[in-house]
């Protein structure tokens, strides 16, 4: 039987009102609507941040949230935020980009991401120089060394006190070059890397799915090791063949990258309840219509920022060592951050394990993000002296990023994570159903033709398929011609209704 006269037999022999109300919560599967991203926490810069995702096709949410982690990433160790004595944050951001591969994250990523390679240029530059002055001075500290050595030679044929070596003999270590950010690197890469850019730098992943998915398979201890980069604090590196352990002074690491939604729920559920994944930040917007761009973004005035972050100078300690300036809240914004606090964790006591997590990270992240914003804000304006206290109107608004954007979007990704495989595969097919306006759905064509995650095996399909039979979207209708026996083919009716065309 041909599709056309299948479709005809449908028509004639299936009407309407044979069918049940299709259950059209399928569709959305467990997940919320997308929240639509504020821009007060971004001051005037949102113009900027929507041009440029106008430029790469992608919804403001992708660049919104690179943004805040690009300029995170540039603070870094050289500033902290205290709300009060005994509690300080650092300059830390992670967030993931969720999309299906067409809702263009990764050139929202890339355009925002962009001017940190026009900065490392210059830095590269400066390092060469480095580099030159660093090579005079090993050999100049290899001549001192065979000097002193001779001096010991000496010491030893004269039966005399052995003599100190001197500070000029001493091989310094090679100057490691600034890098604003890494990708795809061990825990000891990133080390190394680390010991010489005290102020921090960004882990970019074009796919987090991978690296979320290697610290249990291929990178023992690397869990541990990115859990205490969300902290910043001074860490130790075992080096195997190496003189001694790697110090790393500031061990910061903010992270940015995109993720697949069929990925969340192995990447979210699979690994150790540590609260890794609970210091994500998420944007899943819904995808953008293609359209050219009706502005062109001054991608110069977003290298002005990033260059003056960059440009932050530390504190000096009392040994003469690199210090962190620390900013304290306006003594009304400690107010207002008090009284949030305990709103949120109100919100623990029904979360689900994930979300509760999210929620148990907030009050650092509302921190960290306040701290951003204030300075990111001060960078934008290109001039007048920097902010040395966050201020209620920039907690005020990070907290209404929170509340309106951050939360709704994190239940939604965990939601979905959490959701059975059947009724993920479910969905993803009933969507494709309503968006190809399909009357007649072949279970070979869904995992041979149709392309869909999650639906690449017959036995998936088949759970989908009975899935959507239950909820009244499909019939199976499948005859062999000329009523001969033998297997019946796979094709399934859709419900006219799901269409809006009527229905019980």
């Amino acid at each position: 039987m041909s599709t056309i006269q299948l479709r005809e037999r449908i028509t004639a022999a299936d009407p309407v009102s044979l069918w049940g109300a299709p259950d059209m919560g399928v569709l959305s599967a467990g997940r919320g609507v997308p929240a639509a991203m504020p821009s007060d926490m971004f001051g005037t810069t949102w113009g900027l941040i929507a041009e440029i995702a106008e430029g790469s096709g992608a919804p403001v949410d992708y660049v919104a949230l690179s943004y805040i982690v690009a300029c995170a990433s540039l603070i870094g160790g050289k500033r902290r935020v205290s709300p009060w004595g005994g509690w300080s944050e650092p300059c830390i951001v992670w967030a993931a980009c969720v999309g299906d591969p067409s809702s263009n994250k990764s050139p929202a990523i890339d355009a925002t991401t962009g001017p940190f390679r026009m900065i490392e240029t210059d830095h590269a530059a400066s390092h060469d120089e480095r580099l030159r002055q660093w090579e005079a001075t090993v050999e100049r500290a290899k001549a001192e060394q065979a000097v002193w050595v001779e001096s010991v030679k000496q010491a030893t044929k004269d039966n005399a006190g052995t003599p100190s070596k001197p500070i000029d003999a001493v091989i310094p270590d090679e100057p490691v070059r600034r890098r604003l950010m890494v990708m795809d690197a061990t825990p000891e890469a990133v080390g190394a890397i680390l010991s010489g850019n005290p102020s921090g730098t960004l882990h970019l992943r074009d796919e987090l799915a991978g690296w979320l998915l290697s610290f249990d398979r291929y990178s023992p201890g690397g869990r541990e090791f990115w859990l205490e980069a969300y902290g910043g604090r001074a860490h130790v590196i075992d080096r195997k063949g190496s003189k001694g352990p790697l110090r790393i002074p500031f061990n910061g690491v903010s992270v940015l990258g995109g993720i697949q939604p069929e990925k969340l729920s192995e990447c979210l559920l699979s690994g150790s309840d540590d609260g890794l994944v609970a210091r994500f930040l998420w944007a899943w917007p819904r995808p953008n219509q293609f359209r050219r761009p009706r502005s062109v973004a001054d991608i110069y005035k977003l290298e002005s920022i990033y260059r003056r972050l960059d440009g932050l100078s530390w504190d000096v300690a009392n040994d003469g060592s690199n210090a962190p300036v620390t900013l304290e809240l306006d003594p009304k914004a400690v107010d207002l951050f008090e009284e949030w606090g305990r709103d949120n964790d109100k919100g623990m006591d029904d979360a689900g394990a994930l979300y509760k997590g999210f929620l148990g990270k907030l009050k650092g992240l509302v921190l960290r993000l306040a701290l951003t914003a204030e300075l990111s804000r001060w960078a934008s304006s290109g001039f007048g002296q920097e902010p040395r206290s966050i201020s209620v109107a920039t907690l005020g608004a990070t907290i209404e990023f929170v509340e309106s954007y951050a939360k709704p979007t994190a239940l939604r990704v965990f939601g979905d994570a959490a959701l059975p495989v059947v009724d993920r595969n479910a969905a993803t097919l009933a969507r494709y159903i309503i968006k190809h306006g399909l009357r007649v759905v072949n279970a070979r064509d869904v995992h041979k033709k149709y392309g869909l995650p999650g639906l690449k095996d017959t036995g998936a399909v088949s759970e989908a398929l009975a899935a959507l039979e239950d909820a009244d979207w499909l019939r199976n209708v499948g005859k062999r011609a000329g009523e001969t026996a033998g297997r019946p083919k796979a094709d399934y009716a859709v419900n006219p209704a799901v269409h809006g065309r009527g229905g019980a």
